[in-house]
């Protein structure tokens, strides 16, 4: 008798019973994994040659997942045999895998069943993610396998100078956001991109990214003409910096050139009297007497520096105060000119009721000089969506700063009793998003504007991304509309933002996968709002694992390193957020002052996490703990 046997008898953990019922249970579940793929076959049948071993993964994994493995994956680690914990981009050939293992264990061999096809391992899964990674993304940078993409700002598009320090520093591809700018600023950014990518020897893809419906709340009535001027002040009320006012010709406006807390048009005879140093004294909307000092200026306008708190509305008088001067003179006096409308939004309560309408028409905010309807009211801009609202669904609006519940559904108005605000009201002003978590909506996948965005996209563009999809028929009708401008090679991205996004994500990806390539964006914003913030992390979890079994690249954005980009000083969990981008193949940076410093922490912070993690598994390289720490304790 072998050695094997009797230390396996000496064992008291060592159970037969165990293993025999441990190896039934693989089998059972590896039997359940081929029926739902000889149930999917005819989707299978339709996906892109490229994707084939995916697609059959992708359903292997679902099916797994459909069983709480949790006191079989117990079992396995008990008798020392690997766990499916880390399967994901090789179901079938890992749940082969511990078979064999087990019946090695037993003495005996468990067959497995064939299945006709290649089984694939966890090194064909690794290589086929990569091989469709690269053809959406482009090849890894040396030394970095995540890639890292930035949204371009605006000055992007004059200013090449930017987009060489953005790619010096580790960017692989450029996001334009086809909600803002137009053709000529793309076409401009686009150019920058190419040009300075083939000066540094890199290729960086351009992803566009249609705006797709844009559910927003409409507008409210203007406000008031009247702006307010103040300084900076301390934590005791102390001015530590004055307020800046830029005095315009009014005839001829030119911009300040720099940021200003506000800009009074003035008529230019007037404007042509002063001279820095003098004082502008006025009488503001409140009574108050106040002056402003004039600094620098010239031709088009003067600097004026204000240290107290002033509110000045079109037609106050301002009187030019010089030692020597003519005060009284009409000719030293001058009128503010027309000013933008103040926007009053709505201030809404918990336990009060907001009508969401279909009505356009502009309806005034609550403001004691006017009239004020007797339940707040606000309209959206997609006003086909109401019909789809149900008593009993959720709503929210800005990014989730406020949100209620339906208590009463009709199709040209919905009342919505607000159950999340803050205790002292919160504001819902016009141009805010809405949410409708709850809500089956039938809005299209893409609107007129992005069916006629297509055709740059296509000339211009590596990938093009799907906002707001929610539907396998939304990613085939921008599949068809691909097809007839010719963009059958363009990449696909779906952006994951919604709760029914996630509830038909494999669906999605089935669809996506009838073309080549394909990848999936996790925007952590709008998911947060449509599912929860206290979900978020799980759901974020799972759309990695099931994109993984799909072999498709994932994008992790929203916010990764938003203080960093916009402050110049990163937060301590915006560090570790970054970090746990990693396990992406492409993590995306918004637009900022500091996004090139941004850029260089990212790709340094991913460097050095690569060589720890590779998605869920633990490389174990060594710790940057010295050894030495050890063995001095041990003298």
């Amino acid at each position: 008798m072998n050695a094997a046997p009797r230390a396996r008898r000496s064992n008291p953990e060592w159970h037969p019973g165990r293993l025999e019922q441990a190896v039934q249970a693989l089998q059972a579940l590896r039997e359940h994994l081929l029926r739902r793929e000889e149930e999917c076959a005819p989707r299978l049948a339709q996906v892109h040659k490229a994707y084939e071993d995916s697609a059959r993964n992708l359903v292997h994994y679902l099916a797994l997942r459909e069983h709480d493995v949790r006191e079989l994956q117990r079992e396995l680690a008990q008798l020392g045999l690997s766990s499916l914990g880390r399967s994901e981009s090789h179901v079938l050939g890992n749940l082969d895998a511990v078979l064999r293992a087990a019946g090695a264990l037993d003495g005996r061999r468990v067959p497995p069943r064939p299945t006709f096809r290649r089984t694939l391992s966890s090194e064909d899964g690794g290589a086929l993610l990569r091989t469709h990674t690269e053809g959406l993304l482009g090849a890894a940078p040396a030394g970095r396998s995540t890639r890292i993409m930035v949204t371009m700002p605006a000055a992007a598009a004059g200013d090449p100078a930017l987009v060489r320090e953005l790619i010096d520093r580790g960017m692989d591809c450029a996001r334009i956001n086809c909600a803002h700018d137009g053709p000529v600023q793309w076409a401009a950014m686009v150019d920058h991109v190419r040009r300075v990518g083939r000066a540094a020897g890199r290729r960086c893809h351009v992803l566009m990214d249609l705006a797709g419906p844009k559910l927003r709340t409409g507008p409210l009535m203007p406000g008031p003409r009247a702006v307010k001027l103040r300084p900076q002040r301390d934590a005791l009320g102390r001015v530590a910096a004055p307020g800046r006012v830029w005095l315009a010709r009014r005839e001829a406006p030119e911009e300040p050139g720099e940021p200003a807390d506000a800009v009074l048009p003035v008529p230019g005879v007037w404007l042509d009297r002063l001279r820095r140093g003098d004082a502008v004294s006025f009488t503001d909307l409140r009574g108050k007497r106040r002056q402003v000092r004039v600094g620098g200026g010239g031709v088009g306008g003067w600097w004026a520096e204000t240290r107290d708190t002033a509110y000045v509305g079109t037609g106050t008088r301002l009187r030019i105060r010089r030692p020597g001067g003519r005060v009284g003179d009409p000719a030293w006096i001058a009128e503010i000119g027309e000013l933008p409308a103040v926007e009053r939004p709505l201030v809404l309560h918990r336990g009060e009721t907001l009508l969401l309408t279909a009505d356009p028409a502009p309806l005034p905010a609550v403001d004691g000089d006017e009239i004020v309807p007797a339940t707040p009211t606000i309209s959206c801009t997609l006003p086909e969506v109401l019909a789809d609202v149900r008593v009993g669904d959720r709503v929210w609006f800005d990014d989730g700063k406020l949100g209620g519940v339906v208590r009463k559904a009709d199709p040209a108005a919905v009342r919505v009793e607000i159950t999340w605000a803050r205790p002292q009201g919160s504001r819902l002003g016009s141009d805010k998003g809405i949410n409708l978590p709850d809500t089956p909506l039938r809005v299209a996948g893409l609107t007129e504007e992005d069916v006629s965005q297509l055709p740059f996209v296509v000339q211009h563009a590596d990938l093009v991304a799907m906002s707001f999809v929610r539907h396998p028929r939304d990613v085939q009708q921008l599949q068809g509309q691909l097809e007839r401008c010719g963009g059958r090679h363009l990449g696909v991205v779906l952006k994951i933002e919604t709760q029914q996004a996630f509830d038909h994500l494999p669906l999605l990806l089935l669809q996506a996968m009838r073309s080549h390539p394909v990848g999936v964006m996790i925007a952590r914003g709008d998911l947060a709002v449509e599912c929860g913030f206290e979900r978020l992390a799980e759901l974020q979890e799972e759309m990695l694992w099931i994109c993984e079994a799909a072999h498709v690249p994932v994008i992790w954005a929203t916010q990764v390193l938003e203080n960093l980009a916009k402050t110049g000083l990163p937060s301590r969990a915006e560090i570790t957020d970054a970090a746990m981008g990693e396990r992406a193949e492409c993590v995306m940076l918004n637009k900022g002052p500091y996004v090139g410093e941004a850029v260089r922490l990212l790709d340094d912070i991913l460097r050095r996490m690569e060589g720890h993690q590779a998605k869920k598994a633990a490389l174990l390289r060594p710790l940057a703990v010295a050894p030495a720490a050890t063995r001095g304790a041990a003298r």
